[in-house]
């Protein structure tokens, strides 16, 4: 196979699966964590083959950033999921990827997209995994449409060096908290990486991390509410540090932020290397998912006021709130374009 045609073959990549019972709650969602692993996996997929239509080492893709993931209607369980992926554009040492999730009820043909993402991957070599390896180029349909590119690279890496490693405080535990305060809904996951969460270089693959993420979100948002809740959004999730096989991971979740339509909850990962202990416990990952309140019909419920207790809790609801109020003007002014 020429290099041309091996590239054109890299170039995008569609998957499907049938969604199971193990994918969904208990009222039949599909879980946001489920969804954001299926596209993980189809973005690690495309990323490495790209990065190996070259000469040189074999590398396998790594996840560095997602950026912020709208879920924009249900997905149910005997729905088939179909997952389309595709390089929109490619950096000196990174690759973008493009995902889209379309939902298909095989009993009436019905078709909707689910969800858009965009993700960031760096390739590592494998015969040495601190080492970057080049990312071949891609063809681009016009100059316009590689400066595009240009753009949202250096506008995710700015971000990424501006939110490294923040957010360093752990969260402790609160002994007989209120109803509706932060400690009555915060959560806690512990999860020991094995090999069946890990990659070729034995690092835990990104969707691993992001169920898990949505899993104890999606604990907090349940404890608060008290109803059946489907993940909303997720931030953009920076991806600061790799954690291999073998650590003992910690997700921890908080709600900062609730309107009467929904609520943020702040989601950290630390990774503890049980048999490498003196390099010690470190911050992997942080990010803020937005849940919604459903009834046992799927109509939208108001979210319960949260109970604030001193001025940490009241910074992180302002900060919250401006996060809210930005993502809903820029909602309604992609909506005025679409229009």
């Amino acid at each position: 196979m020429s290099g041309t045609q091996s590239q054109a073959t890299a170039s995008s990549l569609q998957i499907c699966r049938i969604m199971r019972p193990d994918d969904a709650n208990i009222v039949g969602n599909v879980h946001g964590g489920t969804i954001l692993k299926m596209i993980e996996e189809a973005g690690c997929i495309i990323g490495t083959r790209h990065c190996n239509t070259q000469s040189g080492d074999r590398c396998a893709a790594q996840l560095a950033r997602v950026e912020r993931t709208d879920f924009l209607y249900p997905m149910f369980i005997g729905e088939v999921a179909h997952v389309s992926a595709e390089i929109t554009y490619a950096s000196k040492h990174s690759v973008e990827v493009q995902v889209h999730v379309m939902s298909e009820n095989i009993l009436t043909g019905a078709t909707k997209m689910t969800n858009r993402a965009a993700l960031w991957y760096v390739p590592f070599s494998l015969k040495n995994v601190d080492n970057v390896t080049e990312v071949p180029p891609i063809k681009y349909a016009s100059p316009g449409q590689e400066e595009e590119g240009k753009k949202r690279y250096e506008a995710q890496k700015m971000e990424r060096l501006e939110t490294k490693e923040r957010n360093g405080e752990l969260l402790m535990p609160v002994s007989a908290p209120e109803p509706y305060t932060v400690g009555f809904s915060q959560s806690s996951l512990i999860h020991l990486v094995g090999p069946s969460d890990c990659t070729l270089h034995g690092f835990v693959h990104g969707g691993v991390t992001m169920k898990l993420m949505d899993e104890v979100a999606g604990i907090v948002a349940a404890r608060h509410c008290k109803t059946n809740i489907v993940t909303a959004s997720v931030d953009a999730i920076n991806f600061h540090r790799k954690i291999m096989k073998g650590c003992v991971v910690t997700v921890s979740g908080r709600a900062t932020f609730a309107s009467n339509k929904s609520m943020e909850i702040e989601v950290f990962v630390d990774a503890d290397p049980l048999i490498e202990a003196e390099k010690g416990k470190y911050r992997a990952v942080t990010a803020f998912f937005t849940y919604i309140s459903l009834d046992k019909q799927g109509k939208p419920l108001p979210i319960p006021p949260m109970k604030l207790e001193g001025d940490g809790e009241q910074r992180r609801f302002e900060d919250g709130k401006m996060r809210y109020l930005q993502n809903k003007a820029k909602r309604l002014a992609d909506k005025e374009r679409q229009q």
